[in-house]
C-alpha cells in the first residue's frame, strides 16, 4: 500500500512521515494554507532518503512552469490538481519523471484518466481539500488499467473502511493528520499510516519479486 502524506510545510513533519513509513511527502505550490516556497522544499528534499517520492502540487498552471518549479524544488514527481489537459500532461511527463494526475470524485474525465500520459490517478472529494469523505462508490470510475491514488477526506479511522471499499493502490492524506492547517499531529500520522498497511491485502511474492522500490527507476 502506497501511502502518500501530503500538505509537508517544514523539514521536522517531512522526516517524521519518513520515519514511520511512508513512501511518498507532498509539497503544495498551488494557492491553499498549506502553500510552500520552492527554495523551502528543495532544503528538505535534500535531507531525505533517495526512496521517498516526494511531490509537488499543482494546479492549473503551464506545464513549463510546473516543470521549472518542480526541478528547483528537487522533486522527484508533480500531482496536476486542476483541469490540465492530456496535452498539458504530456508534456509535463516528458520532463519529470513521475506524474501524479489528479481528479474530483465526480469529475466527467475520471472515466478517461488513462488519456493523460501518467497510470498514477488521484481521486480526491468533489470539492478538494475540503477535508471531507466522499461516496467512495465513485472511484470505480476511473479505468482498471490506472494505479488509483484515494484521497479525500481520509483520516486514522476511517482509511482502514476505505481500503476496504475500494481497494486502491495507494492512499493520500493531509488535513486528517494534521493539528492545523500545515502542521501535522505526529499520532495521527503514525495511526494513519500504521492502519493503511494493517488494511492493505498482502501481495503474493514469488521468488523473483521484490517490494517495489522508487530509487531502482
Amino acid at each position: 500500500m502506497f501511502v502518500k502524506i501530503c500538505g509537508i510545510t517544514n523539514e521536522d513533519d517531512a522526516l517524521f512521515a519518513v520515519a514511520m513509513g511512508a513512501d511518498a511527502v507532498g509539497f503544495v505550490f498551488a494557492p491553499s494554507p498549506r502553500q510552500i516556497a520552492p527554495q523551502k522544499v528543495y532544503d528538505i528534499t535534500r535531507r531525505l532518503p533517495p526512496e521517498i517520492l516526494t511531490v509537488g502540487v499543482f494546479r492549473d498552471e503551464l506545464p513549463p512552469r510546473v516543470i521549472d518549479v518542480a526541478n528547483r524544488a528537487g522533486v522527484k514527481a508533480v500531482q496536476l490538481h486542476g483541469r490540465e489537459t492530456p496535452e498539458q500532461a504530456a508534456e509535463v511527463a516528458k520532463s519529470i519523471r513521475w506524474v501524479i494526475k489528479a481528479f474530483s470524485a465526480t469529475s466527467t474525465d475520471l472515466p478517461r484518466a488513462d488519456r493523460y500520459s501518467t497510470d498514477l490517478v488521484l481521486v480526491d472529494a468533489p470539492n478538494p481539500g475540503s477535508g471531507k469523505v466522499f461516496d467512495w462508490r465513485l472511484a470505480s470510475e476511473a479505468p482498471d488499467s490506472v494505479r488509483l491514488i484515494l484521497a479525500g477526506g481520509l483520516d486514522p479511522d476511517n482509511v482502514a473502511d476505505a481500503i476496504e471499499a475500494v481497494e486502491p493502490w495507494g492512499v493520500d492524506v493531509s488535513s486528517g493528520v494534521e493539528v492545523a492547517p500545515g502542521r501535522k499531529d505526529p499520532t495521527k500520522v503514525r495511526r494513519f499510516i500504521a492502519n493503511a498497511r494493517a488494511a492493505a491485502p498482502t501481495p503474493y511474492l514469488g521468488p523473483d519479486d521484490i517490494p517495489y522500490d522508487w530509487a531502482d527507476e
